[in-house]
């Protein structure tokens, strides 16, 4: 049951990390740890300027593969699923990274693999 590809996977790209980057300051997130807030702009960020790199319709640069673009990925969903143990969130913090970070392995594990064709198309 893969069906997310590389093109939709690029369509979220920039709107997640956007996301990343403005939600924090929407939620409120931040309160009782700074580290909350200052994480997800930090992660945000480098995901636009992952997205710019990164070898599908929407990169800029195309310098990283789309497979080294997924690695990424499911880095940073694993780390938001810890950040709450790590940094000690609480609250809306800590929902606030454990969906986001379930969000990301979700998207990671549906991605649908390219086939041969799609390779050499690209």
């Amino acid at each position: 049951m893969r069906f997310v590809t590389k093109e939709i996977h690029a369509y979220l790209d920039y709107p997640v990390a956007v996301a990343l980057m403005i939600l924090p300051f929407v939620l409120g997130l931040g309160a009782v740890n700074a580290m909350a807030w200052k994480l997800s702009l930090i992660v945000g960020i480098a995901a636009f300027v992952l997205t710019l790199l990164t070898d599908h319709q929407f990169g800029v640069y195309k310098i990283i593969s789309y497979k080294g673009h997924l690695i990424v990925d499911g880095i940073v969903g694993a780390s938001f699923v810890l950040a709450p143990f790590l940094f000690g969130f609480e609250g809306m913090d800590a929902y606030y990274y454990w969906i986001n970070g379930l969000a990301v392995l979700t998207v990671v594990s549906l991605h649908k693999p390219e086939t041969n064709f799609q390779k050499a198309k690209n």
